[in-house]
């Protein structure tokens, strides 16, 4: 099949299916529970493995163990069970194995609702389990990027040989668009630096600790040059309409469809509006957003959040205005409209 009406949750396993990902450890949670029922159905019939595990903890564990094997490794969960998986993800960033956890945002702090937020960028972009660590974040803002982040996503995790986590949001993750499934199914390469229980990869060991001071200065050292490479080299970002732009927003995920159309409806009234909008959060676009800022009267940050990318934003634009922010939380998604009137009201 080439194209198909689908969730972006289902079509993420698609992505990664066809990207080559071999094992799928993972325990359901609403909105990302079409992850794990998608991957329990297609995971075997193309003679990959599919566990359900007891918990969050673990499953991250599971692909802890199944990473250092070689095995393209996938999960999926959301904020909850994320905060679960904080101290297996510092694990794998230190072992320097490459994984691939799909975050569906929910409402938080604690249980919350299953409605949207952006409100797990801090966990996912800063860190969120204990050390100096990165993991890859990639924001889809369609079905269709669910697909084609996932279908990307292990090449990019094994290139730096790090974790990578697709930030996705309840609406990304529920809404049914059509998908166009990638053609060519990639295969899981052997790793070098794997441990295949063959006297070949018996020199190999996967570990995070080093009781030497200066040893562990030097690994935290090797972990923060990563972040220097993402960010010259696998920075990614889309534009609309910022030629002329005199109002720029910033925004990801399901707050760029929403601005999408609030530009276009601002252009129709004269207003100049555009929009950069993030396709990594990590790295982040940090040289552009201040080129462009330099350019427009306004920044905008637009989010589910309580201005968790407005702080960097606000950094990527030192020495500049002040960007102001348009936020909302607890599920609240505004419309086209009410974007477009706040900014009005704050032109007027």
């Amino acid at each position: 099949m080439s194209q198909q009406l689908m969730k972006g949750n289902e079509a993420v396993v698609f992505g990664a299916l066809l990207g080559g990902a071999t094992h799928y450890f993972g325990y359901p949670i609403t909105p990302a529970s079409e992850i794990a029922h998608t991957a329990a159905l297609y995971y075997p019939l193309l003679g990959r493995e599919f566990l359900q595990a007891e918990c969050e903890v673990a499953s991250i564990n599971m692909l802890y163990g199944a990473a250092s094997a070689g095995a393209r490794v996938m999960t999926g969960t959301s904020g909850p069970g994320l905060s679960l998986m904080g101290e297996g993800l510092s694990y794998i960033a230190s072992a320097e194995l490459p994984c691939v956890v799909v975050d569906v945002q929910r409402t938080g702090p604690g249980l919350g609702s299953i409605w949207p937020e952006q409100s797990d960028y801090n966990c996912t972009v800063k860190g969120g389990g204990h050390g100096n660590y990165n993991s890859i974040v990639m924001a889809p803002n369609s079905a269709q990027e669910m697909c084609d982040f996932a279908y990307r996503a292990f090449d990019l995790a094994e290139k730096y040989r790090m974790p990578l986590i697709i930030l996705s949001d309840a609406y990304i993750g529920q809404m049914m668009e059509p998908v166009s499934i990638p053609r060519k199914m990639k295969v899981n390469p052997k790793k070098d630096w794997a441990v295949y229980a063959d006297a070949e990869s018996r020199k190999n060991l996967i570990s995070s600790i080093f009781m030497n001071p200066i040893e562990m200065s030097k690994h935290n050292d090797k972990l923060q040059k990563k972040l220097e490479d993402l960010e010259k080299y696998d920075v990614e970002f889309e534009e609309f309409k910022t030629d002329d732009a005199e109002y720029l927003f910033v925004a990801y995920g399901i707050c760029s469809r929403i601005c999408r159309s609030s530009i276009q409806m601002l252009r129709k009234k004269g207003v100049k509006a555009g929009m950069l909008r993030p396709k990594t959060l990590l790295p982040f676009p940090t040289r552009r957003i201040a080129e462009l800022g330099k350019k427009a009267r306004k920044t905008i940050v637009v989010e589910l959040s309580n201005g968790q990318m407005f702080a960097d934003v606000r950094l990527s634009l030192i020495g500049q205005e002040k960007p102001l922010l348009f936020n909302w939380v607890g599920g609240l998604v505004p419309s086209p409209e009410e974007i477009m009137e706040r900014l009005e009201k704050e032109i007027k």
